[in-house]
Order: C-alpha cells, then sequence, then structure tokens
C-alpha cells in the first residue's frame, strides 16, 4: 500500500518548456546550423553591470539574508507605487502593491485570493500554460475565451459576458500577450474592465512585459478610475525588464480586501519573496529607467526583423501576431499537429519553439516563436528554416 498523490496535480500536463527542452537533450549543434531556441522566453543579455555591482556591494549586509515583510520591503513598495503612478497617471499607495517571487506567485496567491474549488475564471485561448496548470491544480474551473484569428488574437468582450456565470470569479487578461504577442488596445481593456464591474467579477491583467510596448500613451488607464480597487488586479514581473529570471521578483496589485487575502496566501506559499531579489527590483526601480529603454527599443528592433522576414519570404508559415517577447504562427502542415510539428522543426532544422497545442483547445494549427532570445540579425535564419521545412514536407 503507498501513499495517494493529489489527483487534481496528477491530472495536470508536464511543465511544456521541459518537455520541449528534452527534445534537444544531448544533443550537438553544427555551427553552420546551431541551434536557434525560441521555446522559453529568456532575456538574451545579463542584468546591466551596475545593477550587479550594486548587488555584490550590499550582498554582505546582514539583512540580504533575513525576511522581509509578508507583503515585500517597504521601499521596493512605495518605489513601485510612484513608478505605476507615473506609467498610468494615477495617485497609488505603496498599500495597492505586494511583491511576489516572480510573476507565476503573483497568479497564484492572487488566483487563490479570489477563486476556490467550483468557481469559474475566463481565460482567453491561447493561454499561458502556466495559469491553466495552476486553475487545475486548485480545482477552480477554466472557461476558454477563444480569441479570433481574424483579428490578431484578439479577445472579444462581447463573448467573454456570454461566458460569464454565478460561479465566475475573474476574467484574466495579458498584455503584451503570452503567447501571441498581441498587445490590446486602451479601449479594449476598458471594455473588459466595465464587463468585470458590471458583473461583480475581478478583471485580472497580467502585465509582464509592459517595458516592452512602445513608448508613449499609457497601454491602459484602469489606474486612474476612482473604483479601480473594487474590480482591477494587476500582476507585474521585474524578471524580463531588469533580466532578473532567477532573481524571483514580481508584484500584485489590489484593493485592501484581496490584498488581505493575498497576505495571508503569500505568507503560507513563501513567506517573502526572496530579499536579494527586491533588492535587485529596488535598485531597478530607481536606477535602470534609460537602461530599461534601451532593452524596451532593442525588442522592438527584433520584433520589426521578424516581421520583416515573414514579409519578404514565402515561408508557408502566417504570422498572425507579434510583439514583445512572442509571436504567434500559423503552420503550412494541414496533416500534422503542433507537437509534431515542432518537433520536426527542433530535430531536422535546429529550431526549437513550443506547440500551440500546449496553449490550450483548437491551437494544434499555430506556434509559439519565443524570438527576443535572439538577436535582430537572426530573424532571416528563423524564417529561412521555416521555409525550407515547409519546402522539405513538399
Amino acid at each position: 500500500m503507498t501513499y495517494h498523490v493529489n489527483s487534481l496535480v496528477q491530472g495536470v500536463a508536464e511543465p511544456p518548456i521541459a518537455e520541449a527542452q528534452g527534445w534537444i537533450e544531448g544533443r550537438v549543434f553544427p555551427p553552420d546550423s546551431p541551434l536557434l531556441n525560441m521555446a522559453q522566453a529568456v532575456p538574451s543579455y545579463p542584468p546591466s553591470m551596475a545593477l550587479q555591482d550594486h548587488l555584490a556591494a550590499v550582498v554582505r549586509q546582514s539583512d540580504m539574508s533575513l525576511y522581509t515583510d509578508i507583503m515585500g520591503v517597504p521601499a521596493l513598495r512605495a518605489a513601485l507605487a510612484d513608478h505605476m503612478g507615473d506609467i498610468y497617471g494615477a495617485d497609488l499607495d505603496s498599500r495597492d502593491f505586494g511583491i511576489t517571487a516572480g510573476c507565476n506567485q503573483a497568479f497564484c496567491v492572487a488566483m487563490n485570493a479570489l477563486a476556490g474549488p467550483g468557481d469559474e475564471v475566463i481565460l482567453p485561448a491561447p493561454w499561458y500554460f502556466n495559469h491553466q496548470m495552476w486553475l487545475q491544480m486548485q480545482g477552480v474551473t477554466l472557461v476558454p475565451l477563444h480569441c479570433n484569428e481574424a483579428s490578431g488574437a484578439m479577445p472579444d468582450p462581447a463573448d467573454a459576458a456570454a461566458l460569464i456565470g454565478p460561479r465566475t470569479r475573474a476574467i484574466v487578461l495579458v498584455t503584451p500577450n503570452n503567447p501571441t504577442g498581441a498587445i490590446y488596445p486602451p479601449e479594449l481593456i476598458d471594455s473588459f474592465y466595465e464587463l468585470a464591474r458590471e458583473r461583480g467579477i475581478a478583471l485580472v491583467l497580467d502585465e509582464t512585459y509592459k517595458d516592452f510596448m512602445p513608448a508613449g500613451a499609457p497601454p491602459h488607464g484602469l489606474f486612474a478610475r476612482p473604483d479601480w480597487r473594487d474590480v482591477f488586479v494587476q500582476l507585474y514581473s521585474f524578471s524580463k525588464a531588469y533580466s532578473l529570471t532567477g532573481y524571483r521578483v514580481g508584484s500584485v496589485a489590489g484593493g485592501p480586501a484581496i490584498m488581505g487575502s493575498i497576505e495571508k496566501v503569500m505568507d503560507c506559499i513563501a513567506i517573502c519573496a526572496p530579499r536579494i531579489g527586491q533588492e535587485a527590483a529596488l535598485y531597478g526601480l530607481g536606477n535602470l529607467a534609460g537602461w530599461r529603454a534601451e532593452k524596451r527599443d532593442l525588442m522592438a528592433n527584433r520584433t520589426e526583423a521578424l516581421r520583416a522576414a515573414f514579409r519578404a519570404s514565402n515561408s508557408g508559415y502566417q504570422l498572425v501576431s507579434s510583439g514583445a517577447y512572442f509571436a504567434w504562427v500559423r503552420h503550412s502542415f494541414s496533416d500534422m499537429d503542433s507537437s509534431s510539428v515542432a518537433r520536426m522543426l527542433a530535430t531536422d532544422y535546429n529550431l526549437l519553439c513550443l506547440p500551440g497545442g500546449m496553449f490550450g483547445p483548437n491551437q494544434e494549427n499555430f506556434l509559439r516563436l519565443a524570438f527576443a532570445n535572439l538577436e535582430a540579425e537572426k530573424m532571416n535564419d528563423v524564417v529561412a528554416r521555416l521555409s525550407k521545412s515547409s519546402a522539405g514536407a513538399g
């Protein structure tokens, strides 16, 4: 007789990134066809040297090894409130924000605070697979909101309205989107906000990639609304903006009711986010606005290079949407599912990406390219290998 394992967790699919990395495990790639790894969204550059020097100087301080407040270092929460207030033109308070061990944890604690077993959460499909995995583990019913390919993978508030029922607790949006790269316009986000407000549910907005949006007008005006704390929950990550993926630091913002519940969940899961990661985020907010803007422009160049490569080639693949870190691509193989196509690209063309089937139902015709991992000059090679795969199949 052996012990039992939670069936909700057992029923969740294996972590997709680890599965894809297994396709190339042990392989050695020739110099004339190196691996182009577009499976996981990881900055291709290290943190700024100034940030590295700062951490090296403070790591021996005694408080760097201690717990912080459950919701984070007060100075970081205050700096984040100022940063978000400047970006969104709003008067925000440090108490509106909690610091988490990355944005994945921000999502987990927010969902635990909002929904329980048998409740429902609406996710646009294709969705970020870790969101789906966590909800499934918690016994929360995931309700797919289909995104229309013809609209550039944008969700429709009218479609969402038809999915809301008595057990619906939240709608989750990700913009710039993972996996599609689509950037939702402010008016679309506003429409979802009004829908959530009218129906008495939360609008959860994951803005992990906000720092890679074009400079100019704010991404949305939700923080400036007088009742935002009753409707809106924002998730954010420092990982991509400052190349801190391994430091695990993100944030969640919301009103007093949910933040009180989040604090309870956070205390049980991690007690607090890693102290050294919080120090890195605090330094970034205070000192690296110029560095962050340079990386935003770098990613914009990579985005345009990929789009130009697709425009210049009859690859057989269709670029559906792209932005920030990702591109959503329709593949050309009517007789193959997305996993078979992705494996073929990895095995025969040394191009690693993720199959659309990992991102929800009815996504077998698509692939996700995490193109921000690659320098702009490699985008022509990416599309050339896609073209060769189409020709080879023919």
